[in-house]
């Protein structure tokens, strides 16, 4: 074997192609016989290639040089928006900073929820705001949205001589105030999301007023700051807890102008409500 054999069947190259002389095409053909051309050669190992082998063995063979894939644009990103109730808790965490005359002007312009388009006036709360009780009803009827004052007409007198039994006064030392601060349509319920848009303002009304305790007054009222759905003459006779402070429940006044049978249990609530803040008192 020569040494050139040798040198290619170390590349892997057992066989070498050299090219055939073409063969000259006879000068007369038969006129029935078509001359056919002659076959191409396979292309012959050259010998720069095989010499830039035996000088560099280690690298592999010259691979032919692929024209890079064109560079497809980055997809735009679209600026993510915030998550679902980040809104609502950045709101919340703002009211809940909020002094007295910030938290006023908050519910005078609040536009959070559809009431806001057919109220005549928001109804804020009203009475001593560092009162050692406060009372909590549902919303405002239509003499309170005239008003832009809790528990007005013939419910708020029952109110105030309920009060005045147990030696308080709106003007003294009580607070009182509405799950919802606009009232709804027809005098309807508070539908959830109406309730969510306006506890902001009760919770940061409570944490300013810190009560010694609160009376809550209606079905929805008690429902919807105890989070339940228990009726209320289940609710009664307990002593609850709202962001740590004892909660009694009683009837609403405006229930209680139909029912005068419930008027003597109602009295039941706010002398157990006594004792729970006469308890407080005697703690603090």
């Amino acid at each position: 074997m020569s040494r050139r054999a040798q040198f290619l069947e170390v590349l892997g190259i057992p066989t070498e192609w050299v090219p055939r002389t073409r063969v000259a095409a006879p000068a007369e053909a038969p006129p029935h016989v078509v001359a056919q051309p002659a076959a191409e050669p396979p292309a012959a190992v050259t010998a720069e290639p095989v010499a830039a082998a035996i000088a560099h063995p280690e690298a592999p063979p010259a691979v032919p040089a692929v024209p890079p894939a064109p560079e497809r644009a980055a997809p735009a990103l679209v600026p993510a928006g915030p998550a679902p109730g980040a809104a609502q808790a950045e709101r919340e965490a703002a009211i809940a900073t909020m002094d007295w005359p910030a938290l006023e002007a908050a519910v005078a312009g609040c536009t959070a929820c559809g009431l806001c388009q057919t109220r005549t006036n928001t109804v804020f709360g009203v009475g001593a705001r560092q009162a050692e009780w406060m009372l909590v009803g549902e919303a405002p009827g239509e003499n309170e949205d005239l008003q832009g004052e809790p528990f007005v007409g013939q419910a708020g007198k029952l109110l105030d001589n309920m009060l005045g039994a147990l030696g308080l006064a709106r003007g003294r030392n009580v607070f009182i105030a509405n799950v919802l601060k606009c009232r709804p349509p027809g005098n309807r319920n508070p539908e959830a999301d109406e309730v969510a848009q306006c506890e902001p303002f009760l919770r940061r009304q409570i944490a300013l007023v810190r009560p010694r305790v609160i009376v809550v007054l209606g079905r929805f009222a008690a429902q919807s700051l105890l989070r339940t759905t228990t009726p209320i003459g289940k609710l009664r006779g307990t002593v609850h807890a709202y962001e740590g402070i004892p909660v009694v429940v009683t009837y609403h006044p405006a229930y209680l102008l139909r029912t005068l049978t419930d008027k003597a249990r109602a009295w039941e609530d706010l002398c157990l409500a006594r004792e729970v803040h006469d308890r407080a008192g005697a703690g603090a």
